[in-house]
């Protein structure tokens, strides 16, 4: 998924750029507001991450600007934390706003809820692969026509790796996303858990067709 972040602190720029790489994140970044607004319209961002006092246009103008043709997903992140301020970007077309300085398990969180907004893939209504059906926005798991009970981290697992068919995620990403960044090291929960969701929704779990194992780096779900 790929990230705008406008914003001209580089400091922030920089820490942001490497948290969410670290994550699987693409980075665009963009130090001023026409910068930040030319990288929307050409580097067709998935989620857009802004500061309101920018040079050049402003945060409120880029986000008018942006609204005038897309509707990508828009956080703004700023030093601003007048009511009015917050009232004023939401108006103008904000999905959420985070006041710095922030922590950086919130504004995880928040990209994402917001990316489960984005058209296309976070949107699918079910993804299909083996016999097995995944109906993502009612969270319900058949295979061969029957009901498949997933635990709640079963299907957080589960449900980040359909949001990225084809892709590597990686162990840190998913450590990250499904129990939290202080979790990052502990890769046995994961190996416990894809050996649990293969049981449950391999056609021979031994030999897994569609839940992969890429060595020493993460897992990947590769679709029919």
């Amino acid at each position: 998924m790929k990230v705008l972040i406008a914003d001209d602190d580089p400091q922030i720029l920089r820490a942001l750029r490497i948290t969410l790489s670290a994550r699987g994140y693409e980075v665009v970044t963009a130090t001023d507001g026409g910068a930040a607004l030319d990288a929307a319209i050409h580097q067709h961002p998935d989620l857009i991450v802004l500061d309101l006092g920018m040079p050049g246009l402003t945060g409120i103008e880029v986000i008018e600007a942006v609204r005038g043709w897309s509707r990508v997903p828009i956080l703004v992140v700023s030093g601003r934390s007048d009511s009015a301020d917050k009232v004023d970007a939401l108006d103008a077309g904000a999905d959420d706003y985070v006041t710095k300085p922030f922590a950086a398990d919130e504004l995880l969180a928040r990209l994402r809820a917001l990316a489960r907004r984005v058209p296309g893939e976070q949107d699918a209504a079910a993804v299909t692969f083996g016999g097995v059906t995944v109906d993502l926005a009612a969270r319900v798991v058949t295979r061969d026509g029957a009901g498949v009970r997933l635990t709640p981290t079963e299907w957080r697992l589960l449900e980040v790796l359909l949001r990225n068919p084809g892709r590597l995620v990686t162990r840190e990403t998913l450590l990250t996303e499904v129990w939290g960044p202080q979790y990052t090291s502990d890769t046995g929960y994961l190996r416990l858990y894809l050996s649990q969701l293969r049981k449950k929704l391999e056609p021979d779990p031994s030999t897994p067709r569609y839940l992969l194992t890429e060595a020493g780096m993460g897992y990947r779900f590769s679709p029919d």
